[in-house]
């Protein structure tokens, strides 16, 4: 049987920090977690599946007792905010409506789309819904990842390749990737391909160093702005 467990998951409270940061009485929790779940398809919908496909990663949700903060990690963020910030007022009317919160955006710029494993993720399924060739595309890449700065990267497709009869997995590894120290900095990003032969899934992780050497290039979060969590020593 496989052993495996969510690269993100295994490492929260202790290398990494949570992806919504807010408290709750438990009358009210399981009303937050769905509010948040529907904030996170709203804003997926809104800027990913639709124009302007601006191409966002992460989003992150804070909480105090007023308002309600919403993260969002973008590679174009000219795109979120719009001529004079009109798509990200009107994104907040409508998170708004929708919550009956005030609500608040911030924006955080991906400098480097190539090292973030949820884009690449995002890039290879769209091209493979254009029917490109997978083996290419997958060592392209992978690559690219690696000349961006990453220490190691895996991509693992799997599905009906090439509209093939049978569905197989391609499994692509450049440099190393060591999934079970929990103080390594790793990316992970799924997508899936909705193609006329099926589904495809897109896995993909990203070895960006170890967190306590300070390999990391974000040893604090800039999105909460407080200190990552960090490992035991």
């Amino acid at each position: 049987m496989g052993q495996k467990t969510h690269p993100f998951g295994f490492r929260v409270g202790i290398t990494q920090t949570h992806r919504s940061r807010w408290y709750a009485p438990k009358a009210l929790y399981g009303e937050l977690l769905v509010e948040d779940y529907k904030i996170r398809a709203f804003v997926d919908n809104r800027l990913n599946r639709t124009p302007p496909f601006a191409a966002v990663s992460d989003i992150q949700i804070e909480r105090t007792r007023e308002e309600l903060k919403v993260i969002i990690k973008t590679a174009r963020p000219g795109l979120v905010i719009g001529p004079k910030g009109a798509e990200v007022d009107r994104l907040t009317e409508e998170l708004q409506y929708m919550t009956g919160r005030k609500v608040a955006i911030s924006i955080i710029e991906i400098k480097n789309p190539d090292q973030d494993a949820q884009l690449i993720a995002e890039a290879i399924a769209e091209q493979l819904k254009k029917r490109a060739s997978y083996r290419r595309l997958i060592k392209m890449r992978a690559e690219g990842a690696m000349q961006a700065g990453a220490k190691g990267i895996r991509i693992l497709c799997g599905g009906r390749l090439g509209g093939a009869e049978m569905t197989r997995r391609v499994d692509n590894r450049l440099g190393s990737m060591p999934l079970s120290s929990l103080q390594a900095n790793i990316d992970y990003g799924f997508a899936e391909a909705k193609t006329t032969y099926g589904q495809i899934g897109v896995k993909v992780w990203i070895y960006k160093g170890m967190f306590e050497s300070g390999d990391d290039e974000e040893s604090t979060d800039a999105a909460g702005g407080r200190a990552r969590a960090r490992g035991r020593r």
